[in-house]
């Protein structure tokens, strides 16, 4: 049942190429920096990545779509605060994009996690993020048909973790890891500071162990705006 991992580069070492990732984060709040770097030095290519936004600077996702290993992202702010990594692979047609609705993406995450294959909201009908999809009635109102959305992996920082998996977020930190956690065939954490069982109150567990197939402590994981501040580049 110790699901703990000694380094960030043996948790990733299993990711193949042509996997779909989810990486947690909201910007730079939640993302785990230190496991996306070691994914670049893994070599993995040719990934469908989803996540908030594309990156920005030269650290973290950004870096992972500026090393060329990135064919497809489905975000809901491909510019964000610094984005010319990929609108750069974007206009030169190395990356493709699916944008969706912050919201939409959260729950067809959401949805994935829980087993519903398929739900309706009103977001997106009658613009282009609704082209070919179905759409249905309800009292007067008409609604999109939106798919779960599921992963290969899910990469996600968390504050406290314990060998069982059992996960707490730090403040806005929290995000999109959980539910990303629920929606990934394996999820693998990277967490502040690793407690022994039980130095987790169940009723402050956010993410169950359950859905946490490996983490691995980062004791002062980086930031990505301090990174970009310092005009950090990785590799």
């Amino acid at each position: 049942m110790d699901k703990t991992i000694q380094t960030a580069a043996e948790a990733v070492a299993q990711i193949p190429d042509g996997a779909t990732v989810m990486i947690g984060g909201f910007g730079g709040s939640g993302a785990p920096i230190e496991l996306i770097h070691a994914l670049i030095d893994q070599g993995a290519k040719h990934l469908t990545v989803v996540n908030n936004n594309a990156g920005n600077g030269h650290v973290g996702l950004a870096a992972l779509i500026e090393q060329g290993r990135v064919d497809k992202l489905i975000c809901s702010f491909p510019r964000s605060a610094d984005p010319g990594v990929f609108v750069a692979a974007y206009r030169a047609g190395r990356i493709k994009l699916e944008i969706v609705p912050q919201g939409t993406l959260a729950e067809r995450i959401r949805a994935a996690g829980a087993g519903i294959p398929a739900f309706y909201t009103p977001t997106g009908f009658g613009t282009d993020v609704a082209e070919g999809k179905p759409v249905a009635v309800f009292e007067g109102r008409s609604y999109v048909q939106e798919r779960w959305l599921k992963a290969d992996y899910a990469l996600i920082k968390a504050e406290l973790g314990d060998p069982h998996g059992n996960l707490t977020y730090r403040m806005a930190a929290r995000n999109f890891n959980p539910v990303m956690a629920s929606a990934a065939t394996t999820t693998i954490a990277q967490v502040s500071r690793l407690v022994p069982l039980g130095g987790i109150d169940p009723e402050h567990v956010v993410t169950p162990g359950i859905f946490v197939s490996a983490l691995t402590e980062i004791p002062d994981p980086a930031q990505e705006e301090d990174l970009n501040r310092a005009e950090a580049v990785y590799p």
